[in-house]
Parts: structure tokens; sequence; C-alpha cells
């Protein structure tokens, strides 16, 4: 049981580096992750991952592997993607998840291109798919510091974001708020997808943030619970992917994910309004 499950982020460093990391990006990108999931934009965070590609791969084309210009360009292209979606679903008859295709395919397609002009397959793969188990103490000082953003993020703004997944008309007929909350969300958002490619890489980083928010959706009903219900999640998919990587020689990000997905399909199945259970409901309803 030691060898299996603790000498590895015991013995090595990396290893808890890495776990630290999925660790606080659990804690930050799930809480936003069951927000997007109950505002019907899981795929809004999908593009905005997408979209932060580009200004990473000029940061990457301009200084290589370094931390800062990498995140500094992906947070400025992240946000030009979710709000350049937003101004053009907002001021043309286009909808929303037209905008956000158009935007997330055209990011993708220039930041491949971009990272093709300098780098080679192998630095095309860490920008897409990130090397959770490289992180360095600057990179742990980045996804705690926009841990900690985020959570305040999430306190003071706690009751606008519940009120706007609930009513969002409502919340603007009645409040001033609507639209600021809005925008903070979408600027959580974007900072928890630049967080998460650090660890995951651009493709991936959103797998950690839906996930284990889709899972906990499954199990509760209460937002409050919900966020924690997620957080733990994506904390067990962490360890989970962690040692398979570390044991199997599997590279660690999607097993990540992969562990966050078997998750979800368990609580798909078995959990309290999962399919097992609803249908025995059903059943007996229909029998009483």
């Amino acid at each position: 049981m030691y060898d299996l499950i603790f000498a590895p982020f015991i013995e090595f460093g990396f290893m808890q580096r890495a776990l630290a990391g999925s660790l606080l990006l659990s804690i930050s990108a799930c809480p936003v992750g069951v927000f997007l999931m109950l505002r019907r934009m899981s795929l809004t965070g999908d593009a905005v991952a997408h979209g932060i590609l580009p200004g990473a791969a000029v940061g990457y084309l301009l200084f290589g592997l370094d931390l800062v210009p990498m995140t500094i360009g992906g947070l400025i292209a992240g946000l030009v993607v979710a709000l350049g979606a937003g101004a053009v679903s907002r001021l043309t008859l286009q909808k929303e998840d037209a905008s956000l295709a158009a935007f997330y395919l055209i990011s993708l397609a220039l930041g491949v291109l971009v990272v093709s002009l300098r780098g080679s397959s192998v630095d095309l793969m860490h920008v897409l798919f990130g090397t959770v188990l490289a992180l360095d103490n600057a990179a742990l000082t980045l996804i705690g510091s926009i841990a900690i953003i985020t959570l305040v993020g999430l306190t003071i703004f706690w009751r606008g974001l519940v009120a706007e997944c609930l009513d969002p008309l409502f919340l603007r007929s009645v409040s001033r708020l609507g639209t600021p909350v809005h925008f903070v969300f979408l600027a959580l958002t974007v900072l928890n997808l630049v967080a998460g490619f650090q660890a995951l890489g651009t493709l991936l980083s959103v797998g950690l943030m839906m996930l284990p928010a889709a899972a906990a959706r499954f199990w509760v009903n209460r937002v409050e619970t919900m966020c924690l219900l997620a957080v733990l999640f994506g904390a067990v998919s962490c360890v989970i992917g962690l040692l398979v990587s570390y044991h199997a020689a599997l590279p660690s990000g999607p097993s990540i994910i992969l562990a966050a997905g078997a998750i979800y399909l368990t609580s798909v199945l078995v959990g309290t309004r999962g399919l097992v259970r609803t249908r025995l409901a059903t059943r007996r309803h229909r029998t009483a």
C-alpha cells in the first residue's frame, strides 16, 4: 500500500509539486466549472481554453518556455476571445454559440501555426497537453495566486452568481450587478484556464474544470454542496491520475482527465440522480 499510493508523493519532489499544483487547480477551477455548467456555458469554457493558445504561443515564440510571457499572452488572448465572442453575439444577429465556435477555431489554428514557426512537435505537444510533472515553484506560485483570487471573487460575488444562474433577467431587473457579475465570472474563468494551461495544456485544462462539476450534478442539488463535491472529485481525479501516470508510465495530463471521466461516468450510472436510481424510482412509481 505504501509503495503503491504514498511512496511516489513522499520520495519524489516532482510528484509533490504535481500533486500540489493539481490540487490547487481543483480547489480553484472546479467551483467555476459548477457555475459554467449551471449557466449552460460549458462549451464556453472549452472555447476560451482554445482561445488561450495563440497568446501563449506568441509568448513562447518571443521568449521560449518562459512562464510569465506565456501566462500574460494566454490571459490576454483568452479575454479577447471571451469578450469578442460576447460582443459579436450582442451587437449582431449571430448567436453566442456560433461566435464562440468561430473565435475558437480561429484561435486554435492561429496558435498551432505560431508554435510551428519556431518549435518542434515536442514543443507543440507541451503547449497543447501541458506537463504537470514539470511544474516548478514559479508555476505553483501562479496557480496558488489564481486560486486565492478565485476563492475571494466567488465569496464576494456568490449571491450574484447564484442569482444569475437561476434567473439572470430577474437579477438585471432588480440590480445593476448583473453585467458586472457576468464579466467578473468570465475573468475568473479565463484566469483558471490560464492556470490549468500550465499543468494540463490548452486542450485538457477545461477537463478538470468541467468533468468534476458535471459529476457532482448527479449527486446533489444545492450549489454550495455541488461546489464542494466537485472539488473533492477533482482532487481524487488528480491523485488517481498521477498515480496511474507514475506506475504505468503514461502521460500525466490525460491520465488525470480520464480519471475525472471515470468518476463522471460512474456518477451518471449510480449517482442519486443517475440512470440506475432514476429508472428504479420510475418503476416503483408505476407499480405503486
